[in-house]
C-alpha cells in the first residue's frame, strides 16, 4: 500500500560532528515501536485494518531485514518502507494484498526471488514537504540495483477513482485517462514520474481502501541495469554506472528589498534544479552580497560585513531547509562572515546536504580585492565533505588557481570539485576557468563552476560581473568533447545541468589514454599540507565556535620536492 501520511517516538541520533537532521537507513528491531506509532497515525481512519501489528513488523525484519527502511527527521521516525523478494510468476499475475504479502507479514518472501515487491510506503503527513516518498522510492530502486533484480512491482492506490466512479464505472478507464493526462491522480502521477509503468488493474486488491474502491494499479519498474540479449536474460546483470546530476546556477545580482525576497529567488532555483532531479546545486561566490542592496546605500566595509554577519544564521537555515525539503545537496556559494572568536572575516561556503547536515569550507586564498575591500582572511584547512555520492571538495574562486589545493582534495578521495566564483570581467573569469579546466585534467576529476551575472551599483566591489558557468571533465574518450559537459551563455541568468559518471573517472585513472594520478613521480615530489594546519581540525565545521584563533592564520601549501 502506498500513501503519503509526526510520530513522537524518537530514534537514536546519529553520531559525528555534522549530525544529519534527516536520515534514511535500514530499520532495526528497536524501531518497531516508532514504526507502529507511525502507521497507527497514518491509517487512523482505517482503525485496526490499516495499522501494522508489532508481530507483522517483526515479520518484515525477520524475513528480509535489508528491505525495510525508515526515514528519521530530528530523531523521529517519519517514514517507513517495507519490501520483500518474490518470483516473477507470482509478482506479475493478478493477486491481492493479503495473499501476496502473507497477510502483511512479508511471509511470501523468497530469498531467490528475482523481483522486489513493494508492500508498504507511508509518510507522516506533517512532514510531506521533505519529499520523503521520493527518498524511499529511491532507496527501493538502489536496493533493486544492488541485488541485481529484474525490477520492482507493487499494487498502487488509485485515490481519485471513487470521485470519478459515477462517470467512468471502470478502474481501467480511470487509469487510462490518468495516463493520457485527461485526469490527475496524486499517487498514480507520482509513480509515473518515477518511471513506473502500469501493466493493469488489480481488482479487489485491498477492500479497506475505499477511495480506490478496493482496486490498485499493477505497477512495475524495470531495472535498467538488468541486461537482455536477444530476448534471453544474460546470466550476470549489466553493471550500472554511478551517475550524479550536477547543476550550476548562474545567478543574477539584482537589488532586493528584504531577506524574504532574496530567499524567494534562491528557492526558485533550488526548485527548478530539483525538478530536474539534480543531486547537487552550486551557487556563486559572494551571491549573498545581494542582501546589502536592501538598505540601498554604500556602507563602509566594516559596517557592511557586520550587516552580512547578522544574516549568517538565516542563510544557513534557509539553505539547509531547502536542501532537506527539495532532496538536494546545496553548495551555497560563499558568504563573508566575521568570526566572533578571533574577529577575522572569512569568505565561507556553507555546504548543506539533503540529510540536514551543514558543513563549511573557508576560502584559503583571498584575492587582493577581497583583502582591500573586506579585509578577508584566509582559512587554514581544506578537507573533503562526505555526501551520498562520496567525498566532494570545494575551492572558492581564486583557490582554483592553486594546483596544490585541488591535489590535496583529490588525494583525500574527491571526485567532484565545486568552484563558486565571482569575477568582474572576462580576463578575471578566464583565469579561473582555464585553471579549473587544468585541475580537471591533471586530477582526472569533474569540476563544477557557478558565477554571478548582473550588477549591484550600490554595493562596493559588486558593480559589474562576468560569468559563464560550466561543468568540466577530464579530456579523454570517456568524457565530453572539449572537456565541457555543459555550460551557459555568458552573462545570462540560467542553469547548466549535466550528468557526471563517477565510474568513468575510476576507469580513466586506471586505464585512460594518460593516467595523471597513477603516473606521478612520488620518488621526486609530493604535495604536503603543513601539520600545524591539517592536524588540528577539519574543514567540515558545524560549530566554528570550537576553533581557536591559531587555526585562522594563513598557511601556505608547499611542494616538498627533493
Amino acid at each position: 500500500m502506498t500513501t503519503t501520511k509526526k510520530s513522537t517516538t524518537r530514534a537514536a541520533a546519529p553520531t559525528g560532528a555534522a549530525k544529519p537532521k534527516l536520515l534514511l537507513r535500514n530499520a532495526t528491531p528497536q524501531d518497531i515501536p516508532g514504526i507502529h506509532a507511525l502507521t497507527s497515525k497514518v491509517y487512523a481512519g482505517l482503525g485496526s485494518d490499516g495499522t501494522y501489528t508489532v508481530a507483522q513488523l517483526r515479520g518484515h525484519q525477520h524475513h528480509f531485514p535489508q528491505g525495510q527502511f525508515v526515514a528519521i527527521y530530528e530523531g523521529a521516525i517519519v517514514g517507513y518502507c517495507a519490501t520483500f523478494r518474490i518470483g516473477e510468476k507470482l509478482a506479475l499475475k493478478p493477486h491481492d494484498w493479503e495473499g501476496i504479502t502473507g497477510r502483511g507479514y512479508a511471509a511470501r518472501h523468497d530469498s531467490q526471488g528475482d523481483w522486489l515487491y513493494g508492500m508498504e510506503i507511508c509518510v507522516d503527513p506533517d512532514y510531506r514537504g521533505l519529499r520523503l516518498g521520493q527518498r524511499l522510492y529511491n532507496a527501493r530502486k538502489q536496493l533493486c540495483e544492488r541485488l541485481h533484480l529484474k525490477g520492482i512491482v507493487f499494487g498502487g492506490r488509485m485515490p481519485g477513482l471513487s470521485r470519478r466512479w459515477s462517470q467512468l464505472r471502470s478502474a481501467e478507464k480511470y487509469l487510462e485517462k490518468v495516463r493520457s493526462g485527461s485526469l490527475r491522480d496524486p499517487v498514480i502521477n507520482f509513480q509515473l514520474r518515477n518511471a513506473f509503468e502500469p501493466i493493469g488493474v488489480l481488482r479487489g486488491y485491498l477492500d479497506t481502501d475505499h477511495e480506490s474502491r478496493g482496486h490498485a494499479t499493477h505497477m512495475v519498474w524495470r531495472n535498467p541495469a538488468y541486461g537482455v540479449n536477444g530476448g534471453l536474460e544474460v546470466s550476470a546483470p549489466l553493471p550500472r554506472a554511478r551517475t550524479a546530476r550536477v547543476a550550476a546556477v548562474q545567478y543574477q545580482q539584482r537589488p532586493v528589498h528584504s531577506f524574504e525576497e532574496f530567499a524567494k529567488q534562491v528557492e526558485y532555483f533550488v526548485d527548478v534544479v530539483a525538478d530536474y532531479k539534480a543531486d547537487f546545486a552550486l551557487f556563486p561566490e559572494l551571491f549573498t552580497l545581494q542582501l546589502l542592496s536592501i538598505e540601498n546605500r554604500n556602507a563602509p566595509a566594516a559596517e557592511a560585513i557586520a550587516a552580512l554577519t547578522r544574516y549568517t544564521d538565516r542563510i544557513k537555515t534557509l539553505l539547509s531547509e531547502l536542501a532537506v525539503s527539495y532532496n538536494i545537496n546545496i553548495i551555497g556559494g560563499s558568504h563573508p562572515t566575521r568570526d566572533p572568536n578571533d574577529g577575522h572575516v572569512y569568505n565561507i561556503s556553507y555546504v548543506c546536504l539533503r540529510n540536514g547536515a551543514v558543513h563549511e569550507q573557508r576560502k584559503i586564498h583571498p584575492t587582493p580585492n577581497e583583502r582591500y575591500w573586506w579585509n578577508i582572511s584566509g582559512g587554514s584547512s581544506s578537507n573533503v565533505i562526505e555526501t551520498d555520492f562520496g567525498p566532494i571538495g570545494v575551492m572558492i574562486c581564486y583557490d582554483a588557481e592553486f594546483p596544490e589545493l585541488a591535489r590535496h582534495l583529490v588525494d583525500q578521495g574527491a571526485q567532484i570539485l565545486f568552484v563558486p566564483f565571482c569575477t568582474d570581467e572576462r580576463q578575471s573569469y578566464q583565469r579561473v576557468r582555464f585553471c579549473a579546466a587544468a585541475r580537471a585534467i591533471e586530477n582526472q576529476c569533474y569540476v563544477v563552476m557557478a558565477g554571478n551575472v548582473g550588477n549591484l551599483p550600490s554595493v562596493d566591489n559588486m558593480d559589474i560581473q562576468y560569468a559563464q558557468s560550466c561543468v568540466l571533465t577530464p579530456c579523454d574518450f570517456a568524457f565530453a568533447r572539449d572537456g565541457i559537459a555543459a555550460d551557459t551563455t555568458p552573462n545570462v541568468e540560467m542553469v547548466a545541468i549535466a550528468d557526471v559518471q563517477l565510474d568513468s573517472l575510476a576507469a580513466a585513472r586506471q586505464h585512460g589514454t594518460v593516467q595523471n594520478l597513477k603516473d606521478r613521480r612520488f620518488d621526486l615530489y609530493n604535495v604536503t599540507w603543513k601539520d600545524s594546519a591539517s592536524s588540528v581540525h577539519t574543514s567540515s565545521r558545524v560549530s566554528p565556535a570550537r576553533e581557536t584563533s591559531a587555526r585562522h592564520r594563513e598557511q601556505q601549501l608547499h611542494d616538498a620536492a627533493d
